[in-house]
């Protein structure tokens, strides 16, 4: 959204690359996907009625989670790119098991749904209106037969579908739709609530679809500066100037995505940081596969780790 916050002539760049998108698609131009374009055959996939998924074998004893519950946690797409992404050990399911930790640390055990799809964001940024809608339908019927008020994401793409997207195509939601950090930004300021130092000099990553779509900046920062001798460093690009990681969708991911991000590692590394803080499944991904590579300099190499993982460890 760099684009559409800086063009002094106020042109729509997001509905007029959805559109664009949609035209090609429709004229036989697909996108070149990365990956082989697995990930969105695993989306198609998922628009099947049929399809039986294996979607909560990940769940632990200590994580409670009820049948019945006012908070409906969305995981999305994190057990499969746990699977995609193994090889430079993503860890995406650890946001999913931080997320459950710091609802049970409240209090609250959520409801999650062993029939959930994918948000569809991809199939929407890639043109494939059609299929977007598929899962969409899918995820409000299942969502509306929980019965839950208030649906919990840990994924800014999954938040912007839900709070943009979804309503743009199926009308006003009957649940409110927060992010983990608006609800724990919340809390922190509510409660007096007891956290364990950790002696970490970090800085924080700005996921695009959180940022400069919604205008979430300062929530993950107040997290962050919340827990007790944490070093935090902004970069010098932050906030509604941070660039992002290089890619989205899953698109032409190429050797100019892979410059972005090694320029934006060498930008974290630069504030003395030791850990970069990511609160988007994708820059994490996207930036331990950059680190991942041959090339890159050992020396340069940074932690990176979700937010929702760092205060999950603050509490444990």
């Amino acid at each position: 959204m760099m684009c559409q916050t800086r063009c002094p002539s106020d042109i729509n760049y997001i509905q007029f690359t959805k559109l664009l998108r949609a035209d090609a698609k429709n004229s036989g131009k697909d996108a070149q996907c990365s990956h082989g374009g697995a990930i969105q055959s695993l989306m198609k996939i998922m628009t099947s009625p049929k399809l039986n998924q294996n979607r909560l074998e990940w769940l632990t004893p200590d994580l409670k989670t009820k049948e019945t519950s006012e908070y409906l946690f969305f995981v999305g797409c994190l057990p499969y790119f746990d699977l995609f992404f193994s090889d430079i050990k993503a860890n995406s399911l650890e946001i999913a098991r931080s997320t459950i930790k710091i609802l049970n640390f409240f209090g609250i055990e959520p409801k999650l749904l062993a029939n959930e799809r994918c948000c569809g964001h991809d199939l929407l940024w890639t043109g494939d209106f059609d299929n977007f809608k598929m899962l969409a339908q899918h995820n409000l019927s299942e969502i509306k037969k929980s019965g839950i008020k208030k649906l919990i994401t840990s994924c800014p793409e999954c938040l912007t579908c839900f709070r943009l997207d979804y309503p743009e195509f199926f009308g006003k939601l009957d649940f409110e739709v927060v992010h983990i950090t608006e609800f724990l930004s919340d809390k922190l300021s509510k409660e007096k609530v007891k956290t364990k130092p950790l002696k970490k000099k970090v800085t924080y990553q700005d996921p695009c679809r959180l940022g400069r779509f919604l205008n979430i900046f300062e929530n993950p920062r107040m997290i962050i500066k919340s827990i007790p001798e944490i070093e935090f460093s902004d970069m010098l690009r932050s906030g509604k100037n941070s660039i992002c990681c290089g890619t989205n969708s899953w698109i032409n991911c190429d050797k100019f995505s892979k410059l972005i991000q090694v320029e934006r590692l060498k930008e974290a590394k630069s504030t003395g940081a030791e850990v970069l803080i990511t609160a988007c499944p994708k820059c994490q991904i996207h930036f331990s596969c950059a680190q991942n590579d041959v090339n890159f300099p050992k020396e340069d190499k940074l932690e990176i780790l979700d937010l929702t993982t760092l205060f999950a460890e603050a509490i444990t």
